[in-house]
This record gives structure tokens, sequence and C-alpha cells, in this order.
């Protein structure tokens, strides 16, 4: 049996079921965003089966991309949860068949209190989707099971659509991933939009000599630091240049080598500097690799050094 086609065919199967929906969606999608947005409450996600489990995915998403969003099982509202749905909410319905019992239950309370509702379902003549103010279909041609039957090509739709509706909800807010970073601290993610370079700096016991130390001095200050560098600096604390283990090797390929040489020298002359320590961790690390350096140096305005950033630092942080 070859199990690598019946794979590819499942995913081919699927992504024409996409990209017929792509090529077919309505002005349903803006009226679901011009409905969301202005609400005060929050976007109440509801459905049964593989339908709610896929409803908790798009809940999860929408809460983590700017829309204030929960799931609730319609089976635990009927039984004391409706309480949760207030008059200032929006509930986003999903029911494959459009005619789920349990589903059906919570819609009279829904237009008693006049609760926008925006149905997902195959069917526009459905119960679900008769009792909507907004309608996704999401039928599909075939399932991608040999069976035509178990839920695969039109969950599969489904979560694509909640993803759809959440991505023009960021764009309408204008989303930032600034904010996205506010929703996620945790985690290498969160970190990777969160932790700012001035978080991980380091600022004391670098490995800092003046411009008139020679190569001897200046090798046994690398040493005894842990960054692999050395920093040269003038009088006034300014940054001239950088002295790195790289820069050391080149310097030993000479036959003119001279450890009694001044350290300007062999080191590297205007160094690769931030002035912005608000800048997050995850794009100085993108500038460390695009120039293959360890060390990204930390300046103010003048020059004058406030720190350092080290490339294993930011890894042992999370960033990546």
């Amino acid at each position: 049996m070859d199990f690598k086609s019946i794979a590819k065919d499942v995913l081919l199967t699927e992504a024409k079921e996409l990209e017929f929906a792509a090529n077919n969606i309505s002005d349903e999608i803006a009226k679901a965003v011009e409905l969301i947005v202005p609400i005060t409450g929050k976007l109440v996600v509801t459905g049964v089966g593989k339908s709610g489990l896929v409803g908790a995915k798009i809940a999860a998403t929408l809460a983590s991309t700017g829309t204030s969003s929960f799931f609730l099982h319609p089976t635990e509202a009927m039984h004391g949860d409706l309480g949760m749905i207030g008059k200032n909410d929006v509930v986003l319905a999903i029911s494959y068949s459009g005619e789920s019992e349990e589903l059906i239950q919570i819609l009279p309370h829904l237009k008693r209190f006049n609760i926008p509702l925006i149905a997902m379902a195959r069917d526009h003549e459905s119960t679900l989707a008769r009792y909507s103010d907004v309608f996704f279909n999401i039928n599909v041609k075939k399932e991608a099971c040999p069976l035509d039957t178990a839920p695969t090509s039109s969950t599969t739709l489904t979560m694509a659509m909640g993803d759809a509706l959440a991505v023009c909800l960021m764009k309408k807010r204008d989303f930032k991933k600034e904010d996205f970073a506010s929703f996620h601290p945790g985690g290498s993610l969160g970190k990777k939009l969160f932790i700012q370079v001035s978080d991980l700096l380091k600022s004391k016991n670098l490995p800092i000599v003046s411009r008139e130390t020679i190569l001897k001095d200046a090798i046994v200050i690398m040493s005894e630091g842990r960054l692999g560098n050395v920093i040269i600096t003038d009088d006034e604390h300014r940054v001239v240049a950088l002295l790195s283990d790289g820069d050391l090797r080149r310097a030993l390929m000479n036959e003119d080598f001279d450890l009694e040489c001044n350290v300007e020298l062999v080191a590297t002359k205007n160094p690769k500097m931030l002035s912005n320590q608000n800048m997050l961790a995850s794009d100085a690390l993108e500038i460390i690799e695009n120039y293959k350096i360890q060390l990204l140096l930390v300046v103010d305005e003048d020059k004058k050094l406030i720190g350092a950033l080290h490339i294993h630092d930011l890894i042992e942080a999370g960033i990546k």
C-alpha cells in the first residue's frame, strides 16, 4: 500500500477545497468584520463535535490576535452557562450540517436578546443559517477520507475560514507585531516578539582597553573575559575598535606578527554598533547573523559605550 500517495491525495483534496472556497468567497466576510469590530463585549464561539474542536481553536486564534473571544460549548450553555453570553457580545456558531440539536437549542435565546449571530454551515437553508445575521458557507464537494464521511476537508476549510476572519480583523484594527507580543509574553514566540536589547544587555565587567594598549595585554583581557572580544575605547569612553578572536587569528597568519604592537593595528575599526536599546532582541540577532559577528556593541549618540550583546546570551534567552 502506497501511504505516501494516499497522504498526498488527502492534502491535494483539502487544498482543492480551500482553493474553491477562496475563489468563491463572498462579501459576508466584510459584514462579519464590521459586525465584530465595534462590539464592547466578546466574540463567543460555539459548536459541538469536530466543529466544536475547530471552534475552540478559532476562539484561541482570535483571542491572541486582538479580538476578545472565548469558546462556549452549547451543551454547557443550556445547563447554566448561557449567562456567559452578554448583550454586547456576538456569537459565532459552527455546525457543518447547520442542524446540530445542541446548537439549535440556544438560537431562540440569542434572538430573544438580539445577540448578533455569525453562522458557519454548509447549507444556507439550514436552521442555523436562517437564524444568522452573517453566513459563511463551508460546504465541500468531497471529504478527504476514503468513505467521504469523516470530517476532514470540511474541518480544514472551517479552520481556514476562522483564520481568514482573524486576519481580516487584525488588518482592520491595524494589529502590529508589538500588539501580538503583548499577548504572548511567554514561550519562544513571545520572547522573540517581546524581549528587548536592554533586557539582555551586559554593561558590567566588560573587556575594555584603551587605545594605547599593546596586543599582548589585550589578549590577556580577552582571556579573562567571556565575550571572546576586547572593546577598545578612547579617553571619553567612545568606541573606536573591537578586537575579536577572528582578528587575532588573522594577525597570527602575518609574518610580521608582533605581540608588542598597538592593539588597534589588528582590531576592527568602527565595529557594528547599535544605539537603540529598545530594539527587539530578535532584530538584534538578525543584525548579528547578517554581519556574521558574535558581539554587538550598544552605544549612545556620541558612540560612548553602554553595553554589549553577545549571540550566546540571545540564544540562551530563547531568541531564535
